[in-house]
C-alpha cells in the first residue's frame, strides 16, 4: 500500500508553483507556534530539489520565518498562556508542555538547541520558553542556530545528493513513513 507516495508526489509537484516560497515561509512561520507537523522540511527539500542552486536561499527564508514564528510562540507563552491552556490540553499537548517545562528547568536554554534542530514539536518549546520567562535574546539566538542548522543541513543534503535522494525517496518513502509512524507510536507509549 503506497500511502505516503501520493502526498510526496503532490508536494514535489506543488514545489514548482510560483508561490512556493510564500507557502514555505508561511508554513515555517506557523509551525513554530501552531501547526502540528513540520511540513516545511518536506517543502524545503522538494523546492531545493527542483532548483538546487537556490537551496540555501530557501533555507535562509525558512530559518527566518521559523524564528519569527518562534517569537510569536514565545509571546503567546508570556501573555496568553492562561487562554491557551484549554486548547493545549484539548489537542493533547499538555503533557508535552509539562515535560518541556521540566526540561527547561533541568537543561536551561540548551533545550532550545535540541528542540529547534530535532523533529519534536518546536511550538511546545517556544510557548514554554515564554511561559517560563526565558531571556528573549538567548532564545532568539539559540533558535536561529538550531533552525539554521536543521534547514541548511536539508539544503546541503539535497544539493549534494539531489537526484539520487529523490530516486531513493521515491523507492522507500512508504517504508520510511511506516517506520516513522511506529517510532511516534513507541514515543507516545513511552511518554505516557
Amino acid at each position: 500500500m503506497r500511502l505516503f507516495h501520493y502526498p510526496y508526489q503532490k508536494v514535489l509537484k506543488y514545489s514548482k508553483s510560483q508561490f512556493a516560497i510564500y507557502w514555505l515561509c508561511s508554513i515555517s512561520f506557523l509551525e513554530s507556534f501552531i501547526l502540528p507537523l513540520p511540513l516545511q522540511d518536506v517543502l524545503l527539500a522538494s523546492m531545493s530539489l527542483q532548483k538546487r542552486n537556490k537551496a540555501y536561499y530557501y533555507a535562509l527564508f525558512c530559518t527566518l520565518s521559523s524564528v519569527s514564528g518562534a517569537m510569536i510562540g514565545y509571546y503567546l507563552g508570556v501573555y496568553f498562556i492562561d487562554l491557551l491552556l484549554p486548547f493545549i490540553e484539548k489537542f493533547g499537548y499538555l503533557s508535552q508542555l509539562n515535560q518541556a517545562e521540566s526540561w527547561f528547568i533541568k537543561y536551561g536554554i540548551w533545550i532550545i538547541l535540541i528542540a529547534g534542530f530535532s523533529p519534536v514539536p518546536y511550538k511546545i518549546f517556544t510557548i514554554a520558553a515564554g511561559m517560563l520567562s526565558m531571556a528573549l535574546l538567548p532564545f532568539i539566538l539559540f533558535s536561529l542556530i538550531a533552525r539554521a542548522g536543521r534547514y541548511f543541513l536539508i539544503a546541503f543534503l539535497v544539493r549534494k545528493f539531489g537526484k539520487r535522494c529523490d530516486a531513493w525517496l521515491n523507492k522507500y518513502i512508504d517504508r520510511l513513513g511506516y517506520v516513522l509512524i511506529v517510532i511516534i507510536a513507541i514515543g507516545l507509549w513511552y511518554a505516557y
